[in-house]
């Protein structure tokens, strides 16, 4: 049942550049405080989806084109809340939950953990403090990253896929690529994630395939209130 629910995820999302990752929500469960848990029985089927490099191309630009939007929030939300939820009618027969990266509860905390779930669902590995076995940042606070094996540090987690009344015992969990295996390496992983984020450094942390255009680079350095023009849009901003 798995793998046919993944693959008419994958013809219905990959031309978008959208990637979707199975996995048992009691996997994720497992690894996070009862306050995170997401409430499905363990063996539910949901998969992380994640934006590669060619979304910006492939989804975006398209949808913005077509779509005309007359109130404009956030036009890369706007667009993988739009195809996330069209997804639905490829299930017809099927409930499926949406979950967005953005959305929190009213608690103030995220609905799901993006990082965590791309982790257990073998899709990038989250490198953690915990990871560096001589920690040498004292009493900072030091943030986690997930690295994908592809695409290194271009790429999001942008939503959540919940099939609740799909259960798959016998799913086996992939472990993560671990392509950043050194502690040297890790130590500058999140270095550079912490303290240097801006300059994007982080990203190329390993040798990657494929990375953001300069245009989708310009994009995501341009203040949120200032990039509408780039996409050509001019209407009705909230």
């Amino acid at each position: 049942m798995e793998r046919r629910v993944a693959e008419r995820l994958r013809a219905a999302l990959g031309p978008l550049g959208l990637e979707p990752h199975a996995f048992k929500v009691g996997w994720y469960n497992a690894v996070l405080q009862p306050a995170f848990h997401l409430p499905y029985p363990d063996d539910t089927l949901a998969f992380v989806v994640l934006s590669t490099p060619s979304m910006f191309e492939k989804a975006l630009k398209p949808f913005v084109k077509k779509e005309r939007l007359k109130v404009i929030r956030d036009p890369v939300d706007q667009c993988v809340s739009y195809h996330l939820s069209r997804v639905k009618e490829k299930f017809p027969d099927q409930r499926v939950e949406v979950m967005f990266d953005y959305e929190i509860l009213p608690s103030r905390k995220p609905k799901f953990l993006a990082q965590t779930a791309a982790h257990v669902a073998g899709a990038a590995y989250y490198y953690q403090r915990k990871d560096v076995k001589l920690d040498p940042w004292g009493k900072k606070k030091i943030y986690g990253v997930c690295i994908h094996p592809k695409y290194g540090g271009w790429f999001a987690i942008r939503g959540l896929l919940l099939f609740p009344d799909i259960q798959v015992p016998l799913l086996e969990q992939p472990a993560p690529v671990d392509c950043v295996s050194t502690e040297e390496k890790r130590i500058e992983l999140l270095e550079q994630f912490n303290f240097h984020w801006q300059d994007g450094r982080y990203r190329d942390i390993i040798e990657v395939k494929e990375r953001y255009s300069e245009e989708q680079r310009a994009y995501f350095a341009t203040p949120p209130a200032e990039r509408f023009r780039l996409l050509g849009l001019t209407q009705e901003v909230q």
